[in-house]
């Protein structure tokens, strides 16, 4: 793969070891970022029961690591435009392991805010240049199944989190909290995909608009000026509506089971099966990526969360919180899979790195603010109104793509 590779040329290879060896390695880096997204979700009631948080405190918590996601997404998604997708790579994951493992050793609340902070910059990018770059090395006929199989890689860290977590919170391996050796382990983890990306060679798009000089990189600002700004717009609002659903469960989802009368580590057990569905969900879409034009899965699939989130708000048999838990995922990973291929494959290769970064860090936004909206409504309304505005959300993500979302299914991209 070099930059004299010519578009055409690319999209009509067939799969090759490079190719797979590229999946496994973005896929290792997706992992972590998983990892980290899941984990603050995973441990909030831990936290604020051993550090004795207060709800605001939580919330902070919470919301700095996605402040730090949401200024390294806009940051640097529109550094892998310029200065290229291999090299943007290993600064962001770099950054995410020596902050994650600072964060372990965290003596108080500030400083855990603080590290969460900082390791947020580095894996607020992760998704976007995974996204961006697969979609530029992969042949088109094959893209979106490369992309799904990459996050099933990455999404089997979400039942890790959860069982790590079942685990290891009610002990003190060598005297340290057992919450304290998830940061471990994630930084730790993280720093061997560093090493391994190494490797990876640059995209072959990005190299070609690389030697035209000048033209390598848009302006920042096109996103916002014609032919772009529709597009823009459009997928700022489905990504401020979507973590609605998807990171609303993931990280108020032990906080709704407590809610709901379970203990701690019983919550964590639920939890732990459900996010199951996670790995499960994205392997499902990989048959479906190819076979259902992205656009329609993303509202399907969308619908599908609304549903079983209600489900699962209302519950409140054990049976009833394992399915509709377990369904969401499902649901929501094949969701989170076809969105992934969809925002890329919407953009042209002069802006893909910047408009991805700009629109999903709109999502990390929402994320910081989710807390402070729906954690006083949990505590005061309980989860069935939680879950009624997640479906609203949701809806509305729906309805805006069905009027204006492109059809970008295993075409060539510009």
């Amino acid at each position: 793969m070099a930059g004299s590779v010519d578009d055409l040329r690319l999209d009509e290879l067939p799969v090759r070891p490079i190719h797979r060896k590229l999946v496994v390695l973005v896929g290792f880096g997706l992992f972590f970022d998983l990892y980290e997204l899941f984990l603050a979700g995973t441990i909030t009631g831990v936290l604020k029961q051993q550090l004795h948080l207060s709800t605001f405190e939580l919330s902070g918590i919470l919301a700095s690591a996605f402040v730090g996601q949401f200024l390294g997404a806009i940051t640097i998604g529109r550094l892998s435009d310029v200065f290229g997708r291999r090299r943007m790579f290993l600064v962001n994951i770099a950054l995410y392991s020596g902050f994650t493992l600072l964060g372990a050793f965290s003596p108080n609340v500030v400083f855990l805010m603080a590290t969460r902070f900082l390791a947020g910059l580095g894996i607020g990018a992760e998704m976007t240049v995974s996204d961006t770059y697969l979609s530029e090395v992969m042949p088109a006929q094959v893209r979106g199944r490369m992309i799904a199989l990459a996050y099933t890689i990455g999404f089997c860290a979400v039942p890790c989190v959860g069982f790590l977590a079942k685990w290891l919170v009610p002990l003190r391996p060598l005297g340290m909290d057992g919450w304290r050796w998830l940061f471990v382990i994630g930084g730790l983890g993280a720093a061997v995909v560093v090493v391994a990306r190494r490797q990876m060679p640059e995209s072959p798009k990005w190299l070609a608009r690389r030697a035209q000089g000048a033209q390598a990189a848009a302006p920042f600002t096109a996103i916002v000026r014609a032919p772009y700004t529709g597009r823009t717009a459009l997928f700022s609002a489905v990504m401020i509506l979507e973590v609605f659903g998807y990171y609303g469960f993931g990280t108020l989802a032990v906080l709704v089971l407590q809610a709901k009368g379970f203990a701690v580590v019983t919550s964590l057990s639920y939890l732990a099966v459900t996010y199951l569905g996670y790995p499960l969900g994205s392997l499902i879409a990989v048959p479906l990526m190819e076979r259902v034009e992205r656009k329609y899965l993303v509202m399907v699939t969308g619908m599908l969360m609304a549903v079983f989130g209600l489900l699962f708000g209302f519950a409140t048999s054990v049976p009833l919180i394992l399915f509709a838990g377990g369904c969401f995922t499902l649901a929501s990973n094949v969701f989170s899979d076809a969105l992934h291929a969809y925002l890329p494959e919407s953009f042209p290769t002069s802006v893909r790195g910047t408009a991805s970064g700009v629109t999903y860090s709109l999502s990390k936004v929402s994320t910081a603010v989710l807390p402070f909206v729906l954690l006083p409504i949990l505590d005061g309304h309980g989860s069935g109104p939680v879950f009624a505005i997640i479906t609203a959300a949701l809806t509305l993500m729906t309805a805006l793509i069905w009027v204006w979302g492109p059809v970008t299914g295993r075409r060539a991209l510009d």
